[in-house]
């Protein structure tokens, strides 16, 4: 039985087209994966707090001390054993909403989500064999230099060891010359596509 961890960073909750797409993707997987358990992380209702310097005080101490079974750990230990990882985050200030960032830097733990080999090279400890960027965006960024969450997540996949990435999105959804139900319509085939190979 596999595990799918699902990273809702969608800020409008069920409003947002970012989540209904990646609902779309979930629903065909699992439809096509019944043995699949499926695991939200609802990052607006988590509200993991930044790493301010208390919290990385307590995070430093309790590393220093090998103690990697606390709670401030479980986000990271849950995202490295997840066979599938699939991300729904919406185009933000040409990357993707904070509360994404702050995750990612909470599951960024040496030890448990990358570490070191004995010449000093990193190494990705991370179980997934791939990860899922699912995002809507209001224009035509894709391939750009102002769309900077894609090669973000695309590095930490390199960092976290899961070798295939992959990107869903739906662009030109706020361009008022586009028909932007036939973007999202689009959107959502290749989603049930996407969900056959992922």
């Amino acid at each position: 039985m596999e595990n799918l961890l699902f990273i809702n960073a969608c800020v409008r909750g069920e409003r947002s087209r970012t989540l209904r797409l990646a609902r779309r993707f979930l629903d065909a997987y699992q439809a096509r994966h019944p043995d699949t358990v499926i695991t939200e992380r609802n990052l607006c209702a988590e509200r993991l707090q930044p790493q301010y310097p208390e919290v990385l005080e307590e995070r430093d101490a309790l590393w220093n001390a090998g103690r990697l079974d606390q709670p401030m750990f479980d986000p990271a230990r849950q995202f490295a054993a997840a066979d599938r990882i699939v991300i729904a985050a919406p185009f933000w200030d040409l990357c993707f909403p904070a509360i994404l960032k702050i995750y990612l830097e909470r599951i960024s733990v040496t030890d448990i989500t990358f570490g070191y080999d004995e010449q000093g090279a990193m190494v990705g400890l991370c179980r997934a064999s791939k990860l899922l960027l699912i995002t809507t965006r209001g224009g035509n960024y894709a391939g750009t230099e102002l769309e900077m969450g894609t090669p973000l997540l695309k590095a930490l996949c390199v960092m976290y060891g899961i070798p295939q990435f992959a990107c869903l999105d739906a662009e030109g959804l706020d361009d008022v010359r586009n028909d932007k139900a036939a973007i999202l319509a689009d959107a959502e085939r290749r989603a049930d596509a996407l969900a056959e190979e992922f």
